[in-house]
């Protein structure tokens, strides 16, 4: 197997009926609310046939791929963020200069952080190294800058495309897989839910990109209106992709009023998200029983 992250047609998909695939959107720390879809499905006794994601969404995708149950990633998450001395010590760990070469070349301006770094401090040690060591299959997006399009990565080396999806703009480098400079995978595929197409008899898709905050008339400061142009931008492609490829089930939960990077509140942001537990109850109760019906 190659160790680099590569490109393969349609992933497998396992026997069951009805089965389910999540796609689990990109939204920075708004997708903490991914946990609340974990922890659901979970208690529901259904492992998805195949799953997808897109930044935020990649890391919990490929946590829940790698075994992790909704409360055990849930309880990782308010260890490590949720309280912040622990988060600015990983953070401090992962983010300062190694030699004066990287102090040079990295240091902490703007976009410069190392998303593999930081990603190796927080990730829980459980998260698999490579695809092929997955219990799930997975796609995860992340986007070719010179290449000008989206790569799914299927096999190889995980970690490398979790970070390369996870390799926002302004706040970390890019990522190099081979010879192609990679970013944020939310950039061309938000919700990656048209990548589970034909896997599974019911398809999830989970967005928390969100919209702007902020009051009409408000003027938004300048990392606001970067980042609020960006959720404009991510919906409006959510949106034409939802017209082509619909999933079963779409669900958005109420994150707007938080900010790409707000993940120390992240004992808010679960508060504040989690009526989207009940709402996917029902809505697989409701597609179960119309697809039992069937």
């Amino acid at each position: 197997m190659p160790d680099n992250p590569s490109v393969t047609p349609d992933l497998p998909v396992r026997s069951s009926t009805p089965t389910v695939a999540v796609a689990f959107g990109g939204g920075g720390a708004r997708g903490l609310a991914h946990i609340h879809i974990i922890e659901t499905l979970n208690a529901m006794g259904i492992q998805p046939v195949a799953i997808s994601g897109s930044s935020i969404g990649a890391i919990m995708g490929a946590s829940m791929a790698s075994g992790l149950s909704g409360e055990e990633i849930r309880a990782h998450t308010l260890t490590t963020i949720g309280k912040p001395s622990n988060a600015f010590g990983r953070i401090w760990k992962a983010a300062r200069p190694r030699g004066v070469k990287d102090a040079m070349e990295g240091g902490l301006r703007l976009g410069q952080f190392n998303v593999e770094r930081i990603l190796e401090a927080f990730l829980p040690d459980s998260v698999a190294r490579r695809f092929e060591d997955l219990a799930i299959p997975t796609k995860i997006m992340v986007t070719d800058y010179y290449g000008h399009c989206e790569v799914v990565c299927t096999e190889g080396d995980l970690r490398l495309a979790i970070a390369a999806s996870a390799a926002i703009p302004a706040v970390f480098r890019p990522v190099t897989i081979g010879d192609r400079i990679m970013i944020d995978g939310g950039i061309f595929n938000p919700v990656p839910f048209d990548q589970l197409c034909g896997l599974a008899d019911i398809v999830i898709g989970v967005d928390v990109v969100g919209l702007p905050s902020g009051m009409p008339g408000q003027v938004p400061s300048t990392v606001d209106m970067m980042f609020g142009a960006s959720q404009l931008m991510m919906q409006s492609i959510i949106e034409m992709k939802r017209k082509a490829h619909p999933p079963h089930i779409l669900l958005r939960p109420e994150v707007h009023q938080f900010r790409v990077l707000d993940f120390l509140k992240a004992k808010d942001i679960l508060e504040e998200s989690r009526a989207v537990a009940e709402q996917l109850k029902r809505d697989l109760d409701a597609a179960f029983a119309f697809f039992n019906a069937g």
